[in-house]
């Protein structure tokens, strides 16, 4: 065979080499190849395929026992992937002619039939719309496990006091379980930015074709109803083009990262030598291959690390898209990577943070000590001079100097005179030991998002209530678990 039939025949056998006499390029062809990592949608693919073959056949757009034949292939080839057997092959490019070339080689030329009226375009659209749905609810379950934990322990440590920190400088004191708390909260947005980015994909985009749609009479509501759709997408240019779900997961995903991040970087503070607050369990920790007294907080540091790779990856797809002209272009394929990775970093550093928090000990003792600094009650004896009357910042005014006396002479702000108190401002009745007290503090908190032990049970009850109720609401949810990745 002369060189040029044999470019040709290279060029042949591809499943869209119809209209080409030369081989691609070899350099091309690892270039371009995806299947290394859009294999992760191997599951969806076979779904879309099967839904597919069944609305051409219920359509008569093909004889039944050929979509029989199909969707009879289509799972063997499911069992083959679930079970690590089926031959990938890079020289193949993606997941999608991967899984129609080995199609064919089961069924033989009525493998063909399955394309018709669809284009790599729709169908990707389709696999990422799948992949996402499922990927939004495996991270939901991912926080709401954090969130049980934290609630947990919150729980556990609700009369543990301890300085809250602005600037990392001692502010006023909180309880423990407050503190958490707040961690809580901003998961439960988190939860939340995922459930509406999942409510924004429930149209399927399989049917829209390569561009334009198809001549035949596809029957689109047939085959969004079957992948659990609501209905099928309404413009086809925007069905294959759209990657803002994408953003929009990879969003949120870095966003919560973010917020792990932080509590991360608390872990790491509080475990230090100079804190001594907590201490991580060893499971969640690592030695020095120097200093064997080292017993470092690796752990977070990674999901603390690995944050900034999440925010990277959503930076990396909005910059790739910016450019694009509708519709479809190559470009699309750089999506994945990212996309994936995003989503598997989330869920393990979710899964290590909840590992990390539920077994870590609480220093309750250094907790308490570091709170019993009297200069966290400040404010409160701002405040007393407001229950006298006097203008808050008149009070802020007189409490400061107080305080640079204190801090000029080393006197204890918690057992200074009434006449000392009087020489900075006459509204003053007592002395600062009768008047500052850490628990009157708190009970004096006693409003929705106080810190009084009253309004902390209460924002026990109702995180345990909302855990319940998105267990329930997650159980309904179909498909719970995403692939991680490649």
């Amino acid at each position: 065979m002369s060189k040029k039939d044999d470019s040709s025949s290279g060029a042949s056998s591809k499943l869209w080499g119809g209209r080409f006499q030369a081989a691609t390029n070899p350099t091309v062809e690892r270039f371009s190849a995806s299947i290394h990592f859009d294999k992760a949608l191997a599951r969806y693919d076979i779904r879309g395929s099967i839904a597919h073959a069944r609305m051409l056949g219920r359509a008569e757009l093909i004889p039944a026992p050929d979509a029989e034949a199909l969707v009879a292939g289509l799972e063997k080839i499911a069992d083959e992937i679930e079970s690590g057997a089926f031959p990938f092959d890079p020289a193949l490019e993606d997941i999608h002619m991967n899984i129609e070339a080995r199609l064919s080689n089961m069924i033989g030329p009525v493998a063909g039939r399955l394309h018709t009226g669809r284009s790599r375009n729709d169908q990707v659209a389709t696999d990422l719309a799948l992949y996402l749905r499922d990927a939004c609810a495996a991270v939901q379950h991912g926080i709401l496990d954090l969130r049980a934990v934290l609630v947990e322990r919150a729980r556990e440590h609700i009369d543990t006091v301890l300085p809250g920190y602005t600037h990392l400088q001692r502010a006023q004191p909180v309880r423990l379980a407050h503190h958490w708390l707040a961690f809580f909260e901003l998961l439960g947005r988190d939860a939340r930015r995922f459930a509406d980015a999942a409510g924004r994909l429930g149209e399927c985009p399989l049917g829209a074709g390569a561009i334009a749609g198809s001549t035949l009479p596809l029957d689109r509501d047939d085959t969004a109803a079957a992948l659990g759709f609501t209905g099928p997408t309404r413009n086809s240019m925007d069905s294959v083009s759209a990657r803002d779900g994408a953003l929009e997961v990879m969003a949120a995903a870095a966003i919560c990262m973010v917020g792990l991040s932080r509590l991360a970087e608390e872990l790491v503070i509080w475990s230090s030598s100079e804190f001594g607050f907590v201490e991580l369990a060893d499971a969640y920790s690592t030695g020095s291959s120097l200093m064997p007294q080292k017993k470092n907080p690796d752990v977070p540091e990674l999901v603390r690390g690995k944050s900034g790779r999440v925010v990277g990856n959503l930076v990396s797809l909005l910059t790739t898209l910016k450019g694009l002209p509708l519709s479809y272009n190559r470009d699309m394929q750089e999506d994945k990577e990212p996309l994936f990775d995003s989503i598997a970093t989330l869920g393990d550093s979710l899964e290590v943070m909840a590992g990390s928090i539920a077994t870590l000990r609480v220093n309750v003792d250094r907790m308490a000590e570091a709170a019993q600094d009297p200069m966290l009650l400040a404010t409160d004896l701002a405040e007393v001079l407001v229950g006298e009357g006097v203008p808050f910042r008149e009070a802020h005014e007189a409490v400061g100097r107080i305080v640079a006396h204190c801090v000029a002479g080393g006197h204890d702000l918690a057992h200074l005179s009434r006449e000392t108190l009087q020489g900075f401002h006459p509204a003053f009745t007592q002395g600062s030991d009768a008047l500052l007290d850490m628990e009157r503090s708190f009970a004096q908190r006693d409003m929705v998002g106080g810190t009084a032990r009253t309004q902390v049970e209460a924002a026990l009850d109702a995180a345990r209530t909302e855990i319940d109720a998105s267990e329930a609401r997650l159980r309904g949810v179909n498909g719970v678990t995403a692939e991680s990745g490649p």
